[in-house]
């Protein structure tokens, strides 16, 4: 899964077997990073003073990001549920095992979470793909999710383009009503009929009036 995957379907059960396998230290942080999007290294070193439990922010310094730029990161439920059951763990990381940061996840544990979960070739940072694929499919623009992940380019997040199609079906419709056609039937509808009566006494009436003109004219 190195690249976004083409269809949501699996995404949830996959993400969630996974979870129920990993250790507990593995688990909390998946889940942070499922919730966040954040990479494996900025979990990791995730600190509490670049956290505000309060306001649901945490931020990332531009030398800890990739492309050198401060990140914002808001704290949704599940980030937030996931650093209250951490805290108090460590005085200084948000994420430790055995008093220490958890420098790497693609452990034995790692692997053998995703053996028993049936699960193959998933990378921590594969995480980080989930994420943004579950962002895209449920709405989030690929603006939005270039700011939110913090990437330094467009370019990068237009690989979760063709994860949206399925709503562009959606807001498609946000213009209907506003064309010649659909004013032409509207008006169409809206236009009295015509009963036999009433025809009947027009065409006399409008023969009348063809036969005077003619005289006028021939006059």
């Amino acid at each position: 899964m190195c690249n976004p995957p083409e269809k949501s379907g699996g995404l949830h059960d996959e993400a969630q077997r996974l979870l129920n396998e990993l250790p507990k230290h593995l688990r909390l942080m998946a889940q942070f990073s499922l919730a966040t999007g954040l990479r494996q290294s900025n979990v990791s070193y995730l600190r509490w003073d670049q956290v505000d439990l309060e306001r649901g922010f945490a931020w990332i310094h531009p030398d800890q990001s990739k492309s050198g730029k401060a990140i914002n990161v808001p704290l949704n439920n599940d980030a937030l549920s996931v650093l209250q059951e951490v805290q108090g763990d460590d005085v200084h990381y948000c994420f430790v095992y055995q008093g220490k940061p958890v420098e790497r996840t693609s452990t034995k544990a790692w692997h053998a979470a995703l053996k028993r979960a049936g699960i193959e070739n998933f990378r921590r940072h594969d995480l980080r793909h989930t994420w943004a694929s579950w962002h895209v499919q449920r709405g989030t623009s690929l603006q939005e999710l270039q700011e939110l992940g913090g990437w330094s380019s467009y370019e990068m997040v237009l690989r979760y383009a063709h994860l949206a199609s399925h709503h562009l079906k959606r807001v498609a419709g946000n213009v209907d009503g506003t064309t010649g056609t659909n004013l032409v039937q509207s008006q169409k509808k809206k236009s009295p009929a015509i009963s036999s009566e009433a025809l009947s006494i027009m065409v006399p009436e409008a023969e009348s009036i063809r036969s005077n003109n003619l005289l006028f004219y021939s006059g």
